[in-house]
């Protein structure tokens, strides 16, 4: 399928996308499915992924992908575990040629399975990282420039999700959140503070906590919190 080339026709096109997935299919499988028409792919996986070594498929577009995915994390190796570690996309048009030797458990086994390229994506927003998406192919061929961009439309989608899908998990319990009017005064005073000490916009700051706070398993409201009484910074520096 061919995509948009502008940026934010590629938002719209990728939501479009989205949004025309089977509705009582969860957020993040709805992701790989669009992953999988946009990119002319034969299928794609999530899987989340911490510093401290949590790590795990979490969405695939169907189970042979889900079985593809999972196999890096049984074998130790692959392009997903590489472009976690190196902070940028590991493309791989053909798996014959790089998998030998870069992956000599995983690549055999991946082409066994009918993989012919993978292209991982680390989720990440600044220093925070959250997991990688992989796309596969049955067919060897590098994605053309209009389907790399699209690629890294999605990943910001799917670093929302992650995102939106940790927070409902810290409010729950009856925990009203930020939805509170003293605890959003809070968190949009820890916006501003951290959009000072990055130089970013107010949104990038709002990402930025919401990153940390995922990756560390806190509520953004005590991230706020500590922010605010300047126990935390974002730019390295002692208070």
């Amino acid at each position: 399928m061919i995509s948009p080339s502008g940026e934010n026709d590629r938002r719209a096109f990728v939501r479009q996308l989205i949004d025309r997935q089977p509705a009582d299919l969860g957020l993040l499988q709805r992701v790989c499915l669009a992953a999988v028409e946009a990119l002319s792919a034969t299928g794609s996986g999530i899987s989340v992924m911490t510093g401290d070594g949590t790590r795990g498929a979490c969405a695939a577009s169907d189970p042979w992908s889900e079985r593809v995915e999972e196999l890096q994390f049984v074998l130790g190796e692959g392009p997903c575990i590489d472009a976690f570690a190196a902070r940028r996309p590991v493309l791989t048009p053909d798996l014959s040629d790089a998998g030998r030797y870069r992956w000599p458990f995983y690549g055999p086994a991946a082409r066994d399975d009918g993989v012919r390229a993978v292209f991982a994506f680390p989720l990440q927003v600044g220093a925070a990282r959250l997991g990688v998406m992989d796309i596969f192919r049955d067919r060897a061929g590098p994605l053309n420039g209009v389907e790399l961009q699209t690629a890294f439309t999605l990943t910001e989608v799917t670093v929302g999700a992650l995102l939106d899908m940790e927070q409902r998990e810290a409010g729950r319990d009856g925990d009203a959140g930020i939805l509170d009017v003293s605890r959003r005064a809070e968190l949009f005073q820890a916006q501003g503070m951290v959009m000072m000490q990055l130089g970013v916009s107010i949104g990038e700051a709002l990402a930025r906590m919401r990153a940390h706070a995922f990756a560390r398993n806190r509520r953004l409201e005590n991230v706020a919190r500590d922010v605010v009484e300047r126990r935390l910074r974002f730019d390295g520096r002692d208070e």
